[in-house]
């Protein structure tokens, strides 16, 4: 825990607060080695949040795209 701990400069309690949550998400699980837990991911629950997210994507990039080229033409065209 003291290098993840380290590693993104929270308090001990804050890591453990996080993993707890990540952990009751299913998005990781731990195995004891002893006094350690060792942390796992578990990214499989996330597939289906970037699968939605993706439909959104390719929404936004035509719209960002095509405001893009408008913003280039040239007005006195």
């Amino acid at each position: 825990m003291n290098e993840l701990v380290e590693s993104v400069e929270m308090s001990q309690p804050a890591v453990s607060q996080h993993l707890r949550i990540l952990q009751e998400a299913g998005l990781v699980t731990y195995t004891k080695h002893g006094r350690h837990r060792i942390y796992q991911l578990n990214a499989e629950p996330l597939r289906e949040v970037y699968d939605w997210l993706g439909h959104y994507e390719r929404f936004w990039r035509r719209k960002l795209d095509a405001l893009g080229a408008y913003l280039e033409e040239d007005p006195d065209e």
